[in-house]
């Protein structure tokens, strides 16, 4: 892996990930994460060669610069939370690509994310409730942030947040894209009963 397109095609191949060139400079091509829109791989020209920054956990920061002698510490960015690795050709495709694959998930691992990550698991044709969403996240407390995920979801195509319900099985009312009717006409295209705005949870509740 020695060219910008080689690592940007990698990086895009992540989930949920785009290209971004913030700064009016081309030389600057980031990869983000879509659900926080933060970066995960940098990549510029520098000196001849192409460079990536990935974001490094602490303890895990000089692992790599010991090992090689073109992983420093990264370049315009947090000493400690980032390196930059030189793309000079000794750098071993597989560490490089797990190097990458390792600031990704520092960077999209978060609540919001596991809440997304668990509606996603939601079969069609059936429902969970916040509170099922919430354990499946790995914190049961927190079904508050399951309704504001909710209402901030990014892309409703593929996190079908319509499948969600409260603990009596009733739709919501603020149903953010066209309120409990549209929440109900899905449901019920994908055979769910809906019967006076309420789902019968020992019948379609996801087990």
């Amino acid at each position: 892996m020695r060219t910008r397109e080689q690592v940007l095609e990698y990086g895009l191949s992540l989930p949920d990930t785009y290209q971004d060139a913030p700064f009016g400079d081309q030389n600057w091509q980031l990869v983000r994460y879509k659900y926080n829109k933060k970066a995960f791989l940098w990549t510029y020209e520098r000196n001849g060669y192409i460079n990536i920054n990935v974001k490094v956990d602490p303890e895990k920061a000089f692992f790599w610069r010991d090992i090689y002698k073109s992983v420093l510490p990264g370049y315009h960015q947090n000493k400690m939370h980032w390196n930059t690795i030189i793309l000079d050709g000794s750098v071993p495709e597989k560490d490089i690509k797990m190097m990458i694959d390792e600031s990704y998930d520092l960077i999209s691992d978060s609540p919001t994310k596991r809440i997304y990550d668990a509606i996603k698991k939601i079969p069609e044709g059936k429902v969970a409730t916040y509170g099922q969403i919430a354990k499946m996240a790995g914190n049961p407390k927190m079904s508050r942030a399951v309704g504001n995920a909710l209402h901030k979801n990014p892309d409703p195509l593929s996190i079908p947040c319509h499948r969600v319900v409260n603990s009596k099985g009733e739709l919501v009312d603020e149903y953010v894209f066209g309120g409990p009717s549209k929440q109900a006409n899905r449901l019920q295209a994908e055979g769910v009963e809906v019967i006076d705005g309420k789902v019968d949870l020992k019948k379609y509740a996801m087990h």
